[in-house]
């Protein structure tokens, strides 16, 4: 009897280890997976390197010594191990290179490594010379987005979404000031930028918005935004006086240098971070929805507003870092096309976010003068995987991301929340959205989960 009661509960604690598998992969990979696959990766390792071809022969000198003592010529060397632990979402795998190996062929060898330690995921990357580290993922972290309750977050680097790694992907803006975010309806594009409101919304920062799909995307996060422009008309005057803003901030950094041999080197500042508290003016940030409806036009009269608007556009993206004003511009396209100045406003735009397009044409849009490997990463984003997307900058380096789903309503509470933290920008105070005072809706928690479907 005692027999089948252990067999029933063996059956039952297996079928259990099976559901938690399929429903909450992240609990199973802390509870048992991790423990199995390092035991996997660590009696597999040689014979893996070995298949791989990432081993180098034996030396002149083991050789010499195996003929002088008649003993088998010894084996070739795999990398050597230098550490291996578990993380949440995979293992961090250090290795240090034989001589005579390099770190492209490990990069060029991950796919072969995952198959042959049955992970999800491998990158490679260098830490330093003849140390190269990868990073392991156990489940499909992009399957079912969760953010980590807690990220460090400094200054204007806030978290948007998840690495296909496993790690948190950050929009830093004081290290790349201008982003370019595409996409094709229904990819995913606008939850990136709400949560991106929603993220910066807390901060001391000036958010100022340009929508000219009659307001519908940012008019609902109004009352954290400092201004906010629903057409090009607006949009224009509202870009001429940022850059009015702009020569301004110049002049208050131009009248605090003081260069002289009595001025100490860190008082000394060619940007607003290096101002006194008193002086700093507060960073904004430009979010442009939709671009291309600021670069259309039909007639004469528009044709001059367009020309205003990309100056002004191209002016902010060239001087704005420096003055703390930041631009965050999306888009479906964004080609040459939309007319002049616009490949010289995206040469200006080092981040680089590309949702799922609908053509080759316009992921060359975004990737092709970086990488072509981003470009084809990009093609091959599913349609059943909204928020998915691919980011990179100017170095060439790019990453598969998602986006955790983020409702209007968690944005617009967000938003409601820190409303006292929106500054009145001076010069701005015509384009200000004024709107009557409202209570926050309370989300079901059901609903609140960051979880991406």
């Amino acid at each position: 009897m005692s027999g089948t009661l252990l067999l029933i509960v063996g059956v039952l604690l297996v079928a259990a280890v099976v559901v938690v598998r399929w429903q909450r992969p992240a609990w199973y990979w802390m509870s048992f997976g991790a423990v199995f696959a390092m035991v996997r990766v660590s009696f597999r390792f040689a014979s893996v390197m070995d298949a791989c071809g990432l081993t180098v022969p034996p030396s002149r000198l083991r050789l010499t010594w195996a003929r002088m003592t008649n003993r088998p010529a010894p084996d070739s060397r795999p990398p050597r191990i230098l550490r291996i632990r578990p993380t949440r979402t995979g293992l961090v795998l250090r290795l240090k290179m034989r001589p005579g190996q390099d770190a492209f062929d490990f990069m060029a060898s991950t796919d072969r490594l995952r198959h042959s330690f049955a992970m999800q995921g491998i990158n490679a990357r260098e830490i330093k010379s003849g140390v190269i580290e990868l990073r392991m993922t156990g489940y499909d972290v992009l399957k079912r987005v969760r953010m980590p309750t807690e990220s460090v977050r400094n200054g204007l680097r806030v978290p948007v979404a998840m690495r296909e790694d496993g790690e948190v992907h950050f929009r830093d803006y004081q290290e790349v000031p201008h982003s370019l975010n595409l996409g094709s309806t229904k990819s995913g594009k606008s939850v990136y930028q709400r949560q991106l409101v929603k993220e910066l919304a807390p901060l001391h920062v000036a958010l100022v918005g340009i929508d000219c799909k009659e307001g519908v995307e940012l008019a609902p996060l109004a009352r954290r935004f400092s201004a906010l422009a629903d057409n090009p008309d607006d949009a224009a005057e509202l870009l001429e006086a940022l850059v009015s803003r702009m020569a301004d901030t110049y002049q208050v950094i131009r009248s605090e240098q003081r260069i002289s041999a009595d001025v100490p080197d860190g008082e000394i500042t060619a940007d607003i971070w290096g101002l006194p508290d008193h002086l700093r003016p507060v960073p904004v940030v430009l979010l442009v929805d939709e671009v291309a409806e600021l670069a259309l036009f039909s007639n004469s009269a528009e044709k001059k507003r367009r020309e205003r608007i990309i100056t002004a556009l191209v002016r902010l993206v060239q001087l704005g870092r420096a003055a703390g004003i930041y631009v965050e511009i999306c888009g479906q396209r964004f080609g040459s096309e939309l007319g002049d100045g616009i490949t010289m406003l995206r040469a200006q735009l080092t981040g680089r976010v590309s949702h799922r397009v609908n053509d080759e044409a316009s992921a060359k849009m975004a990737f092709g003068d970086i990488s072509p490997d981003a470009v084809m990463a990009t093609t091959q984003i599913p349609i059943e995987r909204p928020g998915m997307a691919v980011a990179g900058d100017s170095s060439g380096g790019w990453v598969r991301i998602r986006t955790p789903f983020t409702t209007l309503r968690q944005a617009v509470n967000a938003c409601n929340t820190h409303a006292h933290r929106t500054p009145a920008l001076e010069g701005l105070a015509a384009f200000r959205p004024v709107l009557p005072n409202v209570s926050l809706v309370k989300i079901p928690a059901s609903a609140s989960t960051p979880v991406t479907a």
